[in-house]
């Protein structure tokens, strides 16, 4: 075997038993969460401890914890997540739908994020020490520190105030009834809000990793040679430091592709945005384990694959990585 198949095989089986105990430590997470789920949702005081009973027995909670979790772990693998306490559905049927409305938020959100954050890194790292690399870099450690939901209020109070745009959910009632073009002005209405402040807090970080790794460029050997041979600045930067300053970029992008999807909750919530976020915000309060075990096996196995694409990524284009 290779050094390079090596490296990806690894990889690839560390991620796979990264993803087996994730599952394993969902499961007896949420089992330890205090509360009743059958008591929270039904709180009729007349229900008789024989309907409790079947209750139980219908969301496979009369059966002892060790054989709950095996079961659980055979239907995961299987793609069977569980019936949602709330809805009373399976969860892939309740998550799909949320999971595709998130995409559909966080794709533009970190796409825009990561060219607005290489963008303004670059320009940080090229004008360093003046006043256009204090304004950039201060503008961008702000936005990054800003909460999300804190700033999706500023913005919702300045669209309440000035009726600009629609500050809640994706689609106006009744829009259904419109045609095309109309229904899909409205959704873009919808989405301006929350999109846009996903990505300002999001452009932040991908700045300063940017500025930060193509200031080290800018001091190598190479670099002040193609400077000192005449190379103009367009040439020097993008042809010749900024491949090198992306490696580092790759890594945070895989990360970020992870964890951005968890990261939405706030967002969602605060615009009350039907994706996997706000199905998190609802399952939390209701107690539905099993909703709140599927999102979060969601969110994690993300987390896993993005990490894993970065690393066999990273490994391909710095033969150094797969050395060590």
């Amino acid at each position: 075997m290779t050094i390079r198949s090596s490296y990806f095989v690894k990889r690839i089986i560390s991620s796979i038993v990264t993803i087996f105990v994730i599952i394993s430590f969902l499961f007896f997470l949420f089992h330890l969460i205090p509360g009743n789920p059958i008591l929270i949702l039904y709180r009729n005081p007349a229900l008789t401890q024989s309907q409790i009973n079947v209750l139980y027995r219908q969301f496979g909670l009369n059966k002892p914890l060790w054989q709950q979790f095996f079961i659980y772990i055979g239907n995961t693998f299987t793609g069977n997540l569980g019936i949602s306490f709330f809805y009373r559905e399976p969860v892939s049927m309740v998550l799909f739908p949320a999971l595709l409305n998130s995409l559909i938020l966080l794709i533009p959100a970190t796409f825009l994020a990561i060219i607005l954050g290489i963008l303004t890194g670059v320009l940080a790292a090229w004008h360093r020490g003046k006043k256009i690399d204090f304004v950039t870099l201060g503008s961008a450690m702000a936005f990054y520190s800003m909460p999300a939901f804190w700033l999706g209020s500023i913005f919702i109070t300045i669209a309440i105030s000035t009726k600009a745009l629609p500050v809640s959910g994706m689609y106006q009632l009744g829009v259904y009834n419109q045609n095309i073009l109309e229904r899909m002005s409205d959704f873009l209405s919808h989405l301006i809000l929350p999109l846009v402040t996903l990505t300002l807090v999001l452009y932040g970080q991908f700045t300063i990793v940017m500025r930060n790794s193509l200031i080290g460029v800018f001091s190598e050997d190479y670099i002040i040679t193609a400077r000192a041979k005449g190379a103009n600045t367009r040439r020097l930067i993008w042809k010749h430091a900024y491949p090198n300053a992306l490696l580092p970029m790759i890594s945070i992008i895989g990360i970020n592709l992870g964890i951005v999807v968890a990261g939405a909750v706030l967002t969602e919530t605060v615009f009350s945005w039907p994706g996997i976020g706000f199905m998190v915000y609802q399952a939390i309060i209701s107690r539905d384990y099993p909703l709140l075990q599927g999102a979060f096996l969601i969110i994690s196995i993300s987390v896993v694959v993005a990490n894993l694409a970065a690393d066999l990524l990273y490994g391909y284009l710095d033969p150094r990585v797969r050395l060590r």
